[in-house]
């Protein structure tokens, strides 16, 4: 997900690339402008027979197709909002954990180098929802030794939260924290674990197949008719009109795809890398640890 400063509505009406995905169905709103146009030159017939359609039929099936959008469009957004919910809990979990480390266990115990556990697991589940590699970052935020033992494991993230709690378990069987404390301890991290199996349900678990071609076959099929139907009452309008319809119904169709992989790279999808630094800095910062640098927002294209 592209993250942008706040527009002027001005502004918003030239936008052109990142998150308006003007760009990458231009390509379709093209070919509706060519089918609107010989629908005009050939008066609505094709080989030379009238196509027989009026504005009716188009006013009752569109908004049977409004209403189909919305519910594809609600379904996408839902898995959006859930995930986002998730990686809002995580951040709320990683700080209490961090500040209960900080806090509650003794001096001698290398709190950094759990904080730094902490932020990797951040890290590591980030990249197995995005199918990328770990390595980089657990190299980064780990010592080597421990690195390439999780290189091998299929869920780094469990892997990394087990390893979080066996440190702070054998603190409580040294003697240098209480079983209270080791609750506290494990209350968060119970809190992280939900977030990952949550998170792993909707990575797992698309919206059904059926639903995408259902709605993509008729949102082309209604946008090819359409010119057919309106050329007799729009006449030179036709074009403008449906590349404009063309554009509502595809770019919301468009939009619902990109919304409903809420891990992917797409450009509407959930900031991740904004949102796994902002975590990392969290924890960081409670630490009293140099802080990486915030991902700035990023200037759309505009017009010009």
């Amino acid at each position: 997900m592209i993250l942008m400063p706040k527009q002027n509505w001005f502004r918003l009406l030239f936008v052109w690339n990142d998150g308006s995905v003007l760009r990458s169905i231009s390509p379709q709103l093209f070919l509706m402008a060519i089918v609107s146009s010989v629908a005009v030159a050939t008066h609505g017939r094709i080989f030379g027979a009238k196509i027989p359609l009026n504005k009716t039929p188009f006013t009752l099936f569109g908004l049977t197709l409004a209403i189909f959008l919305a519910f594809r469009n609600n379904a996408s957004y839902q898995r959006f909002d859930e995930a986002r919910r998730l990686w809002g809990d995580m951040l709320i979990s990683a700080r209490e954990l961090t500040s209960q480390i900080i806090c509650y266990v003794p001096a001698s115990t290398d709190k950094i180098a759990l904080a730094h556990s902490l932020v990797a697991f951040v890290y590591s589940l980030k990249h197995r929802l995005r199918g990328t590699d770990s390595s980089a970052d657990l190299i980064r935020l780990l010592e080597r030794a421990r690195t390439e033992p999780l290189r091998k494991r299929r869920y780094q993230p469990v892997a990394l939260l087990n390893a979080i709690r066996c440190e702070l378990a054998d603190l409580q069987s040294r003697g240098l924290a209480s079983g209270t404390q080791l609750w506290m301890f494990d209350l968060q991290l119970n809190e992280l674990g939900k977030s990952v199996g949550g998170c792993e349900r909707i990575a797992s678990t698309p919206i059904p197949f059926a639903y995408n071609v259902l709605l993509h076959r008729t949102v082309y099929t209604y946008c090819v008719l359409l010119p057919f139907g309106l050329v007799d009452s729009t006449e030179f309008f036709t074009p403008l009109l449906c590349v404009f319809i063309s554009y509502t119904l595809i770019a919301l169709e468009a939009i619902a795809s990109e919304v409903a992989e809420p891990f992917s790279f797409a450009q509407n999808a959930l900031a991740l890398d904004a949102i796994t630094r902002n975590i990392e800095r969290s924890v960081l910062e409670l630490c009293d640890r140099e802080l990486p640098d915030e991902i700035e927002p990023i200037r759309p294209y505009l017009f010009t």
